[in-house]
């Protein structure tokens, strides 16, 4: 009686599979750190002076700026003026290098 059996084509057919649902995954979502959290846990643990136990980075960390100081607005770029303005500028030194090679 225990033995089990495997079902007709006909039965699976008969149960109704559109109502089901499957489980949705489980994914652990970690919290991103912000500057200002990195900034605090930078000056707050000692692992963060040192790397690889021998390069000292205290130096370092005193001189790094703070995050509002290197933020810039996005600027769009336009592609049409930045390639007249990098091939300008590159037409410009060669012609610079030009005359002090003829001087």
């Amino acid at each position: 009686a225990d033995i089990p059996v495997i079902p007709d084509l006909e039965e699976v057919q008969e149960e109704d599979l559109a109502m089901q649902v499957a489980a949705p995954p489980s994914v652990q979502v970690n919290r991103v750190l912000t500057y200002h959290d990195l900034d605090k846990d930078l000056m707050k643990y000692a692992a963060f002076q040192t790397l690889d136990g021998e390069v000292d980075l205290k130096l370092l960390t005193k001189v790094l700026a703070p995050e509002h100081e290197v933020r810039e607005d996005d600027v769009s770029w336009n592609w049409d003026h930045v390639f007249t303005e990098v091939s300008s500028e590159l037409v410009t030194e060669w012609d610079l290098g030009q005359s002090e090679r003829e001087d």
